[in-house]
């Protein structure tokens, strides 16, 4: 089973989130497991390669 990191909080009755290596597309949930159900969604959606434009973060080794 593969992992990712996500980050979330609650704000008022809705929880927000967002998937470390794509920190530009957040999603929300009403519970915390709703959220973390639409960010396996949209984690599979961003990795099809259908979607064009997509931003990345990755780590880069420097000299």
């Amino acid at each position: 089973m593969r992992t990712t990191t996500m980050v979330y909080w609650q704000e008022d009755e809705c929880w927000l989130g967002y998937l470390e290596e794509f920190p530009d597309y957040w999603t929300q949930g009403a519970t915390l497991e709703d959220l973390e159900e639409h960010l396996r969604d949209l984690h599979a959606d961003l990795t099809s390669r259908e979607l064009p434009g997509v931003r990345h973060v990755a780590d880069l080794t420097l000299a």
